[in-house]
């Protein structure tokens, strides 16, 4: 009895098994982002988040100590130590030396225990404790360098998020991502609410028209519209402001906020607006009173994407706002002081990007039981 309403697919068992998976690879990347964000920048550069639990070898330059110098019963000068734990050198939890060297580029060319003659021709032995001696024929000038390498065990720290959340402005940067976002949202949703209604419930010359065009910018990139924007909120006065920004992101949420309102909008029920037009409600309050509250699911989800996009976006924010202190937002903030020119600071990156993410997980699962709703606006009749 296939086909019949009701009944429990036979593909079930498929459909949660695809769901599954993609949940899993969505997740891996947040989980290796979020352990890197506790793993300190040698830790990062030499293994894979997935290595965290484990220790990580890393190698070490020290050289011995002048004081340590003593002449042998057969006249040879021998420097003595331990390369781990000897003044500055000492390293924290490393107990054993898994190898060493005589040169940078080759810091694990040795076995512990093993004799090696170095450019000098001095004989450098390094133990598996960390003691060494290094034995020439003729008084030495200078103390040696001794590359070797330990298993550090893994350790987790918080640096990472105390260098974020107390950097210098990070306060005032995190009070103008909120003046940036919070007025990009609602602008917006207040001017495609209106246009919605108009599209949906109004007949005018053009309308089809309109509807295309507004579908026709979806696809148009924001990218070709910063430099000519700029240009034009330059001659008016506004140039870069949070003015600006607002207007800028209003420009470009625009077609999706109209286009997933005006599809909600659409499929609310025609009788009880054309009831309420019976009645003498004018078309403002039947937007006001009647519209406009059936349609908060769709709302809500605009707001989700319109509030994501703009508290993470970092080119607009680049392009519509003064390059100081005084205005920038986090992703500028993170951007340009945090991560350097080279932006190679994982540790830093990471942790940054929780915290970011803190005020964007609080509005989606706040708002999350409208989204799908709003989102399949119009889907089905």
């Amino acid at each position: 009895m296939d086909g019949i309403a009701g009944q429990k697919s036979s593909l079930t068992w498929a459909v949660n098994i695809s769901v599954f998976v993609m949940v899993v690879l969505w997740l891996i990347p947040t989980v290796g982002l979020l352990v890197s964000s506790f793993r300190t920048p040698d830790q990062i550069a030499r293994t894979g988040w997935w290595d965290a639990a484990f220790p990580v070898k890393q190698a070490f330059r020290t050289e011995a100590s002048m004081d340590s110098l003593k002449q042998a019963a057969d006249g040879s000068w021998v420097f003595t130590g331990n390369v781990l734990k000897d003044g500055h050198n000492k390293l924290s939890g490393a107990d054993a030396v898994s190898a060493f060297g005589i040169s940078g580029f080759k810091p694990a060319e040795f076995a512990p225990g093993k004799t090696a003659k170095m450019r000098d021709g001095s004989l450098l032995t390094v133990k598996r404790d960390g003691s060494f001696t290094v034995t020439q024929t003729d008084k030495p000038e200078y103390a040696p360098r001794i590359y070797f390498q330990v298993a550090v065990p893994p350790s987790l720290t918080l640096q990472n998020y105390r260098e974020v959340l107390f950097a210098d402005g990070m306060g005032q940067a995190f009070i103008n991502t909120f003046t940036v976002t919070i007025p990009a949202t609602i602008i917006p949703i207040l001017i495609a609410a209106f246009a919605a209604y108009a599209l949906a419930w109004m007949d005018f010359p053009g309308r089809g028209l309109l509807i295309a065009a507004i579908v026709g910018l979806l696809v148009v990139p924001l990218q070709l519209a910063l430099v000519p924007l700029l240009r034009l909120h330059q001659d008016v006065g506004i140039g870069q402001s949070f003015l600006g920004i607002w207007f800028a992101h209003t420009g470009f949420g625009l077609p999706l906020a109209i286009y997933l309102l005006r599809n909600y909008m659409v499929g609310l029920p025609r009788d009880i607006i054309e009831s309420a037009k019976v009645d003498g409600a004018t078309d403002f309050q039947v937007f006001r009173r009647i519209v406009l509250p059936l349609s908060f699911p769709a709302l809500a989800s605009f707001a989700i994407f319109q509030f994501l996009w703009t508290w993470n976006d970092l080119l607009v924010a680049k392009v519509f706002l003064p390059a100081n202190t005084d205005t920038k937002v986090m992703t500028v903030k993170i951007a340009d002081d945090l991560l350097g020119s080279r932006g190679g600071d994982w540790g830093v990156l990471a942790s940054a990007a929780f915290v970011s993410i803190a005020v964007p997980l609080i509005v989606f699962f706040a708002l999350q039981k409208y989204l799908v709703r709003g989102l399949l606006a119009g889907s089905v009749k």
